[in-house]
């Protein structure tokens, strides 16, 4: 038997998920037993776990079986996930359970934008005005009350997916019909919100929640692009940022005001005039290599931090680096299909700032950009590079970015 607490990993069967999570559960599992509970027989996860079950994580009884038969052949110390769609699923086990966990209800209201709105809107948490609709017509009618431009997006989803921006009333209709389609396959609610549009950069707070006390670990700034889409195209974490005394007492209350008593934070907002706005909050570790970042510019590791908090022991958020470190995702200028993708090698053997470069496709495979597609379906891999202050690590970016080799057939 291992000395060491076991931590009960709730997480979606993807073999891409290596590329973004692998980071996360490599930290974990040096310093808890970690078992799985995923829709299929682990892959690249199975060297980090000491053991696992297959069960749908969407499928509430299904989920809690597979957790109690993990209870009995290990003494679990606590339930987490970095899925989205599993945040109510694995706070419901860990319930269940008797482990610590953030209330399931409060974990609904996260991923339900509408409640989120509510409560922020209760709380007097600065945010967006959001009107929930079920039809066009009422879509309609919201956009005019609000005022133009509004943004569509579903109530119940995550990675920007079905999230349109609508300039005119004249483009209202072939944006909620986009909208509409994802939204129907939310799990928390399948309506649309329209919400007013928050003119100004974005950025997120990266959080950790303790029994209830939440600490503002980083703030991300932001690179949005592909109106009027918001694809996330790069992040950046700078240790030394003046920013996160702006953001953090918001990001706080909205934590409060959902209810978020454990666990890790993304919160995404903008700054109208200098000011935060709310647009929502994620109740895990933010995607796109995030986590990483925050640890190559501060020396915090959130994924530790995650588990340590699912087990109920207090985090170790000491900062122990002051530096920048960004991540840059790499897109196609157009859908097709992808034939080359590589890197000039003597290059990136010279450039020790380069952290690393991740090609998750492969030559022969289909690339398609929003409104067919999205970032699932479209992105090619990501290139992370450090340096003294954001300034420098974004700059190195810049030039990694322009010795990649990428070569498309247009579809």
């Amino acid at each position: 038997m291992s000395a060491r607490p076991t931590v009960l990993l709730v997480a979606a069967a993807d073999p891409e998920a290596a590329a973004y999570r692998g980071y996360g559960l490599e930290s974990i599992a040096a310093h808890y037993d970690v078992v799985l509970i995923s829709g299929a027989e682990p892959a690249w996860e199975r060297a980090f776990l000491v053991d696992w079950m297959v069960a749908d994580p969407a499928d509430q009884a299904a989920l809690a079986e597979a957790g109690r038969t993990l209870a009995e052949r290990h003494s679990l110390a606590g339930v987490m996930t970095w899925t989205e769609w599993y945040l109510v699923p694995a706070a419901r086990l860990a319930r269940q359970l008797g482990l610590p966990t953030t209330a399931p209800e409060a974990v609904q209201g996260c991923r339900n934008k509408a409640t989120s709105r509510t409560l922020f809107a209760r709380h007097g948490v600065p945010s967006a005005a959001s009107v929930s609709v079920r039809t066009e017509a009422e879509a309609a009618e919201a956009g005019q009350r609000i005022g133009y431009p509004v943004v569509l997006k579903p109530a119940s989803h995550a990675a920007s997916i079905g999230v349109i921006r609508v300039n005119t009333p004249h483009e209202l209709p072939g944006a909620y019909a986009f909208t509409a389609r994802a939204a129907a396959r939310g799990t928390e609610s399948t309506r649309v919100l329209v919400e007013e549009y928050l003119d100004g950069p974005e950025v997120s707070v990266e959080c950790v929640t303790y029994q209830g006390q939440t600490t503002a670990v980083a703030v991300t700034r932001k690179t949005v692009g592909m109106p009027p889409f918001f694809e996330e195209l790069a992040h950046v974490v700078d240790a030394n940022d003046p920013l996160l005394a702006t953001v953090a007492p918001v990001a706080t209350a909205a934590l409060e005001a959902l209810g978020v008593t454990e666990g890790i934070s993304h919160v995404e907002m903008r700054l109208v005039d200098g000011r935060p706005r709310l647009i929502e909050v994620n109740g895990r570790i933010g995607g796109d290599m995030i986590g990483h970042l925050v640890h190559l510019a501060t020396g915090v590791d959130l994924a530790r931090a995650a588990a340590d908090v699912a087990c109920g022991r207090a985090p170790d958020l000491t900062p122990s680096r002051r530096q920048a470190a960004a991540i840059r995702l790499i897109y196609p200028a157009y859908s097709g299909t992808l034939t080359t993708r590589s890197i000039d090698a003597d290059f990136a053997a010279g450039a020790d700032w380069l952290e690393r470069v991740t090609f998750q496709r492969q030559a022969g495979d289909e690339l398609v950009l929003p409104p067919q597609g999205d970032m699932f379906s479209a992105r090619i891999g990501y290139l992370i590079t450090t340096g003294p202050r954001a300034a420098d690590a974004q700059a190195r970016s810049t030039e990694a970015y322009r010795h990649l080799s990428i070569q498309v057939t247009p579809a």
